[in-house]
């Protein structure tokens, strides 16, 4: 058994003394760390050309069918596919089988492919799903060492917990260079408001830069009120005292999942998506005993439900959240060791913080850690952490975006105003979080990632985290070369392989984009920093827009960049096989906002349709399983829509599809709970005197007078006013809505809300009757005749 160096997180923030510090770094800093060969000494293959073109889905099958035989090796740089040859050309399958069949394709079994791929040994890589489709997409976004991860090693002196943050450190630089077109820098600020945490945070901070030795980016800095403010003028400013800046890196995390596939088939891995494991066979192995070790499996393609058997020497388990359930197809008796925790983000709009730094709460209410990052254009609030059941697509649990976002109250500033209604997404990441079967308090869990390998030669790589999946691959390649038998052409050189994309990119590149093809500064921004030097392909399926500017790239939304165009190239080069593929992982508009991808559904199927050959009835399906997918991305349960609607009503659907509908409401931009939206909707109706869905003016009259005040239409017609911005003479629920948002937030208080008892001195949500004073005829009626001018909304 092979188990790899690992940690559990902590949950509380840094808080460590100058003094700890010094005795930690002098102890522990110069101890020795690895040697690594000078990567200028190995050989790899060479950027893909222009030209190059991966093999199609059909090509990678046919591969999968034939066991890899058809696959040449080759000195260096990875195996050559050939050509498959059938039967009746006279040349029979040989012996010469998959090294290995990695089961998972997202960053884990993706990084293992291209490892082993890159050293030249002939892998195939099945993904039931698609490439990044479970955790590795629903991520932080985080490319780090774990900032937070160093109080256990200065408080205890861990020197393994400090290799591991030094390790993650090292693995930080090398993602950040070999992917320079899906990564980059991203400060972010620790908020102070107490005078003596300010050292300690920096002093902690400058630590994380000592460590970080020559793979550091910036060090870190503090910054008084002032300049804290300039920076993030959203935070909030009373109490605050200052903050401290540090530096780790950010990514756009099924971009980078997709860039690792492409640049394993272009080292001669077979990766096929949609592909299952439904068996694995075993047979005796004379050099074990006789020992019953696996040799193969059956695998079934989930889109034409065709199964067939694949011969291989070794299986390598790196499904994440989903490990039990291959090692019970292995022995079904088995313990299980995934403990599955569920990660909560939300998306925010962009005003919620700036474009160019993030926020990190080191201590919310119950003691977990909170990211704030811009991503994308939009902004990003997460992750909570608590217990959850392995699924494929779990839909976060409303309590979980409310803790959210009242953790994100507390840090911003009182004009900011955080409502439910201005989540654009919600998605629920699984973290695998695992137990070692072999150790002997089963219960604990490993602190980073662990190796197993079964009794049948199943060889399970399980938890760890996006920053390390090289590392993590490189250990597993190595167990899997030692406990297989297997013959590479050398040592890893993933620590130096540029992925596709990133050969030619510079952060000026997007201008020639322009240039050249026409594009709006921002859609070649997208392009350039989704697809590096691969941007040239995309743009160039680019259609003319009809207009004198842009030229080309005509836009899926015209909220985001992502354009039609992209749909396209993501069907021909990037194996996306149904519309969620590329509206989730070879795009982000899933991630960035629920209700832009409901709108432009319709056209990213047509074009699928016209790239796939679909059908009508495949069209519909597609839409429904999308709609589907979008109920974990924040989509209301209660949504209920098919192709035809969405293409009757032209796209106008209302709020997340819940046009008409009571459940609309509670998405309405307000910050409104449930019950408080019931009981408004309640209001509203006891408000509408003649029941016909609108407050008119006969309805104020009537309100007027059930409440003992003098009525008149002129009065009426001026307390409409008033709040009727749209002129149209009634108040729809909507509005009535947005009128009580104005008491709930900004305390706006009018005639029409005196009318509609929606007064400040009432708690929202507090019952209450139209009409109290209604059969009142005591002598203090005449002094309720007029409605009090700080009410009246213009004096009347």
């Amino acid at each position: 058994m092979y188990r790899a160096r690992s940690y559990m997180p902590g949950r509380r923030a840094l808080a460590i003394t100058t003094t700890t510090i010094a005795v930690g770094s002098t102890y522990l800093y110069f101890r020795p760390s690895p040697v690594y060969l000078d990567s200028e000494t190995l050989q790899a293959k060479k950027r893909p050309g222009p030209l190059w073109s991966p093999p199609s889905r059909a090509q990678m099958l046919e591969h999968l069918r034939t066991s890899g035989t058809y696959i040449h090796r080759t000195l260096e740089g990875g195996p050559e596919p050939g050509p498959v040859l059938r039967k009746d050309e006279g040349e029979k399958e040989g012996e010469d089988v998959f090294d290995l069949l990695i089961v998972g394709g997202g960053a884990t079994g993706a990084g293992t492919a291209l490892d082993a791929a890159s050293r030249g040994l002939k892998v195939a890589c099945v993904e039931r799903d698609d490439f990044a489709s479970g955790t590795s997409s629903k991520s932080t976004k985080l490319v780090h060492g774990g900032v937070r991860y160093l109080q256990k090693a200065i408080f205890e002196l861990d020197y393994e917990q400090w290799k591991l943050v030094k390790e993650a450190l090292r693995e930080r630089r090398i993602f950040l260079e070999t992917a320079p077109h899906l990564s980059s820098m991203l400060p972010i600020l620790l908020p102070i408001y107490t005078w003596w945490q300010l050292p300690y945070y920096y002093a902690g901070c400058k630590l994380y830069d000592f460590l970080a030795g020559k793979e550091n980016m910036e060090s870190a800095y503090w910054m008084g009120k002032g300049k804290a403010l300039e920076a993030f003028p959203m935070l909030k400013s009373d109490g605050l005292v200052g903050g401290v800046v540090y530096y780790d890196g950010q990514h756009n995390d099924s971009r980078m999942n997709i860039s690792l596939v492409m640049t394993a088939v272009q080292h001669g891995a077979i990766m096929a998506n949609h592909v299952e494991v439904t068996a694995l066979h075993k047979k005796p192995d004379p050099s074990r005993g006789g020992e019953l070790r696996i040799s193969g499996a059956t695998l079934k393609d989930r889109l034409t439900g065709e199964e067939w058997d694949v011969r291989c020497r070794g299986v390598i388990n790196a499904t994440g959240p989903f490990s039990d359930g291959l090692r019970k197809l292995d022995e079904p008796t088995t313990q299980e060791i995934v403990a599955p925790s569920a990660g909560v983000h939300i998306t925010l709009p962009n005003y919620y913080g700036p474009k160019t730094m993030g926020l990190l709460d080191p201590a919310t209410s119950d003691g977990r850690v909170i990211f704030f990052l811009p991503w994308q254009g939009n902004v990003i609030a997460g992750t909570t952490d608590s217990p959850t059941t392995v699924s494929q697509n779990p839909i976060p649990e409303e309590k979980e975006i409310q803790w959210i976002l009242d953790e994100v109250r507390n840090y911003l500033s009182p004009d900011v105003k955080v409502r439910r209604g201005d989540v654009l997404s919600a998605w629920s990441g699984i973290r695998p979080l695992v137990r070692d079967p072999d150790a002997k308090n089963t219960q604990s869990l490993v602190r980073n990632h662990m190796i197993n390998i079964s009794k049948g030669g199943l060889l399970t790589i399980a938890g760890g985290k996006w920053t390390t999946y090289r590392a993590m691959a490189e250990e597993t390649v190595e167990a899997a070369v030692k406990e297989f038998g297997l013959k590479p052409t050398g040592r890893s050189q993933t620590d130096h392989i540029k992925l596709v994309g990133g050969h030619a990119w510079t952060n000026t590149m997007y201008i020639k984009l322009i240039q050249q093809f026409g594009l709006e500064t921002e859609v070649a921004k997208h392009l350039a920093e989704s697809y590096g030097d691969q941007a040239w392909a995309v743009a160039a399926m680019a259609k003319p827009t009809g207009y004198s500017w842009p030229l080309h790239g005509i836009r899926l939304s015209p909220l985001y960049p992502y354009i039609e165009a992209e749909a396209r190239y993501a069907c021909r080069r990037e194996y996306a096989m149904n519309a969620v593929d590329f509206v989730a992982r070879r795009t982000r508009l899933s991630f960035l906002n629920v209700q832009a991808t409901l709108e432009s559904l319709p056209r990213v199927i047509d074009i699928m349709a016209e790239e796939l050959g679909w059908d009508k009835s495949r069209k519909e399906k597609e839409f429904v399983d999308a709609v589907e997918f979008l109920k974990s991305m924040g989509l209301p349960k209660q949504t209920k829509l098919t192709l035809k609607d969405m293409i009757r009503s032209g796209g106008d659907i209302g709020p997340l599809g819940l046009a008409k509908t009571e459940e609309a409401e509670l998405y309405a931009r307000a910050q409104f709970t449930p019950d408080e939206v019931t009981h408004l909707r309640q209001q509203f109706e006891r408000f509408d005197f003649d029941h016909d869905q609108k407050i008119t003016r006969s309805d104020l009259v009537h309100a007027m007078t059930e409440m003992g005040y003098n009525a008149s239409i002129e009065a009426a017609d001026s307390i409409l006013r008033e709040v009727d911005f749209g002129r149209k003479g009634e108040i729809g629920f909507q509005e009535y809505l947005d009128i009580a948002a104005g008491m709930k937030e900004l305390k706006l208080e009018t005639a029409f809300t005196h009318l509609a008892q929606l007064d400040s001195s009432r708690k929202m949500g507090e019952k209450a009757q139209i009409g109290p004073h209604a059969n009142d005829d005591g002598a203090q009626r005449e002094s309720r005749r007029k409605i009090p001018v700080e009410r009246s909304g213009g004096g009347t």
